[in-house]
């Protein structure tokens, strides 16, 4: 992956967070995506912290959105691997984190590890 292309996934994937726009947001997703959080054991209360499959994450967005109107990320840094891309952004609800999002071979995001630092 280069620089260019994870800086076009990251600036579209945080627009479509920032517009809450949830379909446009699970694009970005392969069907067996799955996502580890330490959100995920807050908002679903699974201690494991992990969604696996679009639907079920398309769940645990819809809860977590809806339970953050106000939700707004700033991106602050990218940075590309192999076949991978982290995002360092600013959330103003949960403060800083970083996503570091594994890519399939249709560059849709497969795997995802959240890390939060509390605001």
């Amino acid at each position: 992956m280069t620089k260019a292309q994870a800086q076009t996934l990251a600036h579209q994937w945080i627009a479509a967070f920032n517009d809450h726009d949830l379909e446009t947001i699970l694009s970005h997703y392969a069907e067996s995506v799955e996502l580890t959080s330490l959100l995920v054991t807050k908002v679903l209360g699974d201690p494991a912290g992990t969604v696996r499959g679009k639907p079920a994450l398309r769940a645990y967005f819809a809860k977590a959105l809806a339970a953050a109107p106000e939700l707004k990320f700033d991106l602050l840094d990218i940075f590309a691997g192999v076949n991978s891309v982290a995002v360092y952004l600013r959330s103003n609800v949960r403060g800083l984190q970083v996503e570091v999002n594994e890519l399939d071979t249709d560059g849709r995001i497969a795997r995802v590890l959240v890390h939060h630092r509390d605001p």
